[in-house]
Parts: structure tokens; sequence; C-alpha cells
């Protein structure tokens, strides 16, 4: 489940002090530019210390709907982050540990911002060292965050490719609306006296992921037998379906917060969620507004997954404070979930629960940067911080190989650190029936992280216990499994740009569900002098399925090919990573997570 330890402190007396970072807000340099002859020699050392780049296993290319408009002009600005080598990660590993586990003396400990600062601060040798090496390059406007391991810098081109030799930056344009970024098709590499410095280099590589939702034909309704139906998945069959009241709603009275993250310039409009809750929210007490926005929201159209998020989070978690991070990436060389990790690494004071609808192939991820970004994610669970990820929209996935066709985990769905939330739909899809999985539903186990111990059993038992199992050599039944639980994902109503949207579907939908009802037992727990959740999953496993229906019919899709024929896993009684535990049964989970 662990990530090696990081970098040890290094020699301190030859090397002075590094200048001391300040955070990202108010922005303030860290050093100003050095002209001429330093970054001459800067490129001299490039040249004759050249090491092996930091991601060698990144995937270079633009993924499909990408197309390059050319190399950009040498004097045109960039920012990029550098993610700087973070100190002592097994000892907050023990920590997060420790904190979320109900039997330790320690859980709901939590520690603050400025306690996890002082634990992975990169050592002054590290901080020098970077500084030293960006301060000859002509970096400008570097700013940092709280913790210290990360810094945005802005150059020009010509400077960051003589600072990471073998970049080569390109201006993409986004065929299906995706915006237009900076990114470099080669690959990069560092001085050979800064590989052990630096992790990675952020801006270079990774792309915006197109949004999966989907807005799915809806099923034919004989008219004659439509009295006492539904038509679509709303608020109101979200609270019946999942046995809320109209009083299983927020107090007001209590420090309780809860976020959503958009990554894909993709903006709410107040007035949609306004519209909204005059259509759906009439039967329980609500917010009719977001509380805060952290970042840029755009004044253009609204987006269809972002107004999902918001509108089902705020009616969920209903009049519970609702924070929206907006991050669409202030350059086109920033990447905007990356972006989200330094606000979460800048802010002492954040949300109890995040949802987010985000993910990417593993595979198309650097080692280097899946650690990070996994780090990243365990010093938020260390804080207490709840985060929850989609599971994805592709069931098991399907990676085609040399060697054949093998499933495609997600990511940041895999991390160990995160809880997963799957799909499911209504037997019945317009009557508030039992779920079943929705096919869609992502789920299966990492190539990268391993199976974390707090769900060994669960895994152990539907790995010994399921009878019609796909070929082992389609996964790796040691990795983390996933997804952890699931909810209703299918046909769901989004009013966008003040029109009404049925059949709306997807994880993007079933994660802000589930986030905010755990913002409502959050609220139980706050009043009772509990603290709040935090990471889930140690207690999740630990409950067995307690306060969740079982989801134990249906499979989701996979590789469509002669041996798995499109059918990936299957849900069976207790766990599986299709639905995980199951769906929330609301005074059944708060029952379970009230105490201790």
């Amino acid at each position: 489940m662990g990530l090696g330890a990081g970098l040890g402190q290094g020699r301190r007396e030859d090397c002075p002090s590094p200048v001391p970072p300040t955070p990202l807000t108010p922005p303030t340099p860290l050093f100003h530019s050095v002209p001429g002859p330093l970054l001459l020699l800067l490129v001299a050392l490039c040249a004759c210390a050249r090491g092996l780049g930091p991601e060698p296993d990144q995937l270079f290319q633009p993924p499909p709907g990408w197309v390059s408009l050319g190399r950009v002009g040498p004097d045109e600005s960039l920012s990029l982050t550098f993610a700087l080598k973070q100190q002592n990660l097994q000892q907050l590993q023990k920590l997060v540990q420790d904190v979320s586990d109900p039997g330790s003396p320690r859980y709901g400990k939590y520690l603050t911002l400025e306690d996890v600062a002082a634990l992975v601060r990169p050592s002054i040798f590290t901080l020098s060292t970077v500084h030293k090496w960006l301060q000859a390059a002509g970096a400008q406007d570097c700013q940092t965050v709280i913790t210290e391991d990360f810094l945005t810098c802005q150059m020009t081109v010509q400077q960051a490719e003589q600072l990471l030799p073998g970049a080569e930056f390109h201006r993409f344009v986004g065929r299906l609306g995706g915006g237009r970024v900076v990114r470099s098709p080669r690959p990069y590499s560092l001085p050979g006296a800064l590989a052990a410095h630096v992790d990675f280099v952020g801006g270079l590589h990774r792309f915006p992921r197109a949004s999966s939702l989907q807005q799915r034909p809806g099923p034919k309704l004989d008219v004659e037998d439509s009295l006492g139906l539904h038509l679509g998945v709303t608020p109101s069959v979200i609270r019946e379906r999942y046995n809320l009241t109209a009083q299983d709603v927020g107090s007001g009275s209590s420090n309780n917060s809860q976020a959503c993250a958009q990554f894909l310039e993709q903006y709410f409009h107040d007035a949609d969620l306004e519209e909204f809750m005059k259509l759906f929210g009439k039967s329980f007490p609500h917010k009719v507004s977001v509380s805060r926005v952290v970042g840029q929201q755009g004044h253009g159209r609204a987006g269809l997954e972002a107004s999902l998020d918001v509108q089902y989070l705020m009616s969920a978690g209903a009049n519970i404070s609702t924070w929206v991070y907006s991050s669409p990436g202030r350059h086109e060389a920033q990447e905007p979930f990356l972006q989200w990790l330094l606000l979460l690494s800048n802010e002492s004071s954040l949300p109890l629960v995040h949802t987010v609808s985000y993910g990417d192939d593993e595979d198309s991820l650097s080692t280097a940067y899946l650690n990070r970004v996994n780090a990243e994610l365990m010093k938020a669970a260390a804080r207490g911080l709840t985060l929850l990820f989609a599971s994805g929209d592709s069931g098991a996935g399907c990676f085609s190989g040399p060697k054949g066709h093998t499933f495609r985990p997600s990511f940041p769905a895999s991390s160990p650190y995160v809880t997963t939330v799957g799909g499911t739909s209504f037997q019945n899809p317009f009557k508030v029936t039992e779920e079943i999985v929705d096919y869609i539903s992502g789920g299966g186990f990492s190539n990268v992280f391993p199976r974390p111990q707090y769900q060994d059993e669960a895994v152990s038992h539907f790995l010994g216990s399921s009878t019609h199992l796909p070929p082992s050599h389609y996964y790796n039944a040691s990795g983390r499994a996933y997804p952890d639980v699931a909810a209703l994902s299918d046909g769901y109503w989004v009013v966008s740009n003040h029109m009404p949207i049925p059949w709306v579907s997807g994880t993007s939908a079933s994660t802000p569900v589930f986030g905010g009802l755990l913002s409502l037992v959050n609220e139980h727990r706050l009043l009772n002098g509990r603290p709040p959740l935090g990471f889930l999953n140690p207690r999740l496993y630990s409950m067995q399925g307690s306060g969740l229906f079982d989801v134990t019919r249906g499979c989701h899709m996979a590789c469509l090919d002669d041996v798995v024929e499109g059918q990936g896993f299957c849900s069976k009684t207790g766990w599986d990573p299709v639905t995980g535990w199951g769906t929330p049964n609301y005074p059944a989970l708060l029952k379970a997570l009230l105490d201790p």
C-alpha cells in the first residue's frame, strides 16, 4: 500500500539557505531572473550532465481529438509546475492509517496543513538546489505552496526548452471543444544533479480529458401504465430510494461544508442552480447559491457536467455550505487537475467532503506522476478530508497491447487514499425499485498500487468465491481494487443553460450524490462533538456493507473480443469491483458512521 520514503535531509554545510518561499496567494516572486552569463552556464551544465527524464513511461503523444497547430514561438510565456521531492512519506502513511482507523487511539486526530508541511517539506538541500537551478534559467514570478513541495514558475518557451532538454512546445487545439493547450510531444530530461530533487514537471505532457458524461435515450414508456411512475432521476427520487426525509438536511449551525471540482473549462450558472431547485427542490430545505467559488468561473455557456455536479451535491447534501473549485488552468501550459492539488496544499481551512468527476487511464500516466499524486491524496487524508472520485464510465476498460487485450484501470479511482464511487441503475427505469449494475460503472484492479490492507479480506473473498471471473491475465488481482461504493448513475435530470435536460448518465452523477450524503453524516458527527469522517475506506471496509444496499445483479462492460465478449466483472453478495459495497441506505449509514 505504501509509497517509498521521501528524500532525506541533504548536507546543509555546503548550501546556503534558500530564499524563504511564500504562498501562492498573494503572489510574491521567490527570486528575480538572472540574465546572460548564468543562463549560458546552465545550458553548458545541461549539455554535459544531461540526465534521464523523470517520466520515461509517460504517454507523450496527444490523445485522439487533439491536433497540433505547430511550434510555439520562443518568446511566448509558459507556466510550469515543478514537483519537488518530499520527505517522510512512510511516516505520513502510518499517520494516515492511525487517524483513519476507528480502532486506533489516534482516530480522528487529524493533522493540520502546517503539521503536514513540517513532515513532507523538501530538504533544505533540495530547496536550495532547485531554486538555484531555476534562478539561473531566468525563471520569474515563482510561487510555492504552504507545504513548499511545488513551485510554479513563469518563463519563455526558449528558456523552458533549454532548462528541460528534449522538450519541444507545440500548441494543440481540441476538436471537440477542449480548448487550447501548450504541450510537448517529446520527452524532457533533467540535469543529472537535479534528478534526485524533482519528481516531475507539470505542463508538458498530460492533456485535459474530455467528459464521459452521456445523455442516453430514455426508455419507452407506455402512457397508459405511467400512473405513479417517475420520468427520470431527480432529487426526490434519490431521497425516496435512499430513505431521506425532508428533515435530512444541513442544520446551518455547524462548521460543515462540501465541495466539487471542475477541470474541463466547464462552468455552472447560478441561474441554472436556482431553476433546478425551483423545479426539483420543493420538498426539502436547501440553499440556492454556492457559498464560494475558488478559481476562475467563466462566463460562457454552462457545462453539463459542471451543472450536474453542483446541482446534485447541493440537493443530496442539502442546506450545507458548498464550494466549487473551478480550475480550468489559467495558462495554456497548466494542468487543471494539478492546479487543484496545489490549492489543497495551500489552504489551511477546506471543505470536509470533496467530490471529483475526473479520471485518466492509469497506463497513460507516468509512474512518477502517479506516485506523486497518490502522495498528495495521502496528504489530504492525513488532514481528515474525504475525497470521492468517480470510478469512470468505461466498465473494466480495455487496453490493446502487443500481448493482446487487458482491462484498463482508471486513476485517481485506483488510488488507495480516495473513496471511489461506481454506478447503478433502477431495475425498472421508471420505478423506485432495487438497483442493478449500470453497465458503464468503472471498476477493476490497479496495475500500479498494491492492494491496501483495509480491503484485503473483502477482495480476497470476492476472488475466492466468484464463479465467473474473467481470465486472470486480464487484470492484476493483487492491485488496489475499486470502486468502494456506488449510487445511481443513470437517467438524471439536469438544468443547463436554462434548459431541463433528461437522461444524463455517468458516475459523474453518482459521486456528488454519495458525497452529499456523507456531508449529512458529517453534520450529525460535528453536532455530536465528533470529528469529521475523514478518509473513509478503513472504516467502510470494517463495516462490511453495513448501512448500504448490496447490489447483486449485473455486470459491467469490458473488451469486445472473443474471450470476454464485452463483459468484465459481475456483482455479487458483498463487495465486488463493479459497485463496491453497494449504495447508501441513509438512516442505516448514519447509524453505522455516527459513533465513534
